[in-house]
């Protein structure tokens, strides 16, 4: 699919914005270590920009060990304090503590013979939601597929998630594409 920038429901402003909504947004995205990163970024962004996010982005994954989830899972407190004090780093230790202990749940489900890949995109039935809004005034902030979502998520032990969160991540791994029909 080529891109075309008018089916982005915001502005295209900066390199990284660009680069992202051309190159990921709403791509169908696989992999549990790729799903796990989306999720953290996602997490970190929540209350802050996503032009943030994309420009400490490289840095994060260097600091959470290019979101590799048996080695984030194993993270210790004292790793953890050290994030907190990196000047490079959103330094929310709730946001840090809930991407370490979100590892170790996915790892727990790795552990069981689940992969968070097929976990995630069960929702869906394995194809991405083709929402086709016309304008960016309808694409919701939440909906019933993220309320959902987050119910399970948080019976699954994960932490930091809500529907607000859960609708951006599954737009952004491409369970539900929001890319504007023309």
């Amino acid at each position: 699919m080529s891109f075309d920038p008018k089916t982005i429901p915001w502005p295209l402003d900066t390199p990284e914005i660009i680069a992202y909504s051309r190159d990921e947004w709403g791509q169908s995205l696989h992999g549990d270590q790729a799903l796990f990163e989306l999720l953290s970024l996602e997490i970190f962004q929540a209350g802050l920009s996503w032009q943030l996010i994309l420009k400490r982005r490289a840095h994060m994954k260097r600091v959470f060990l290019d979101f590799d989830i048996a080695k984030v899972a194993q993270m210790t407190p004292a790793q953890a304090a050290e994030i907190l004090q990196d000047p490079k780093m959103i330094r929310n230790k709730l946001k840090v503590n809930a991407t370490i202990h979100n590892a170790q749940v996915i790892a727990a489900m790795q552990a069981q013979g689940q992969s968070f890949d097929n976990f995630v995109w069960d929702f869906v039935g394995g194809q991405p939601v083709q929402a086709r809004p016309k304008s960016a005034a309808e694409i919701p902030t939440v909906s019933h597929l993220s309320e959902l979502m987050t119910k399970a998520f948080k019976k699954q032990g994960f932490k930091f998630i809500g529907p607000t969160i859960m609708y951006s991540y599954i737009q952004g791994a491409g369970l539900v594409d929001n890319h504007l029909v023309l």
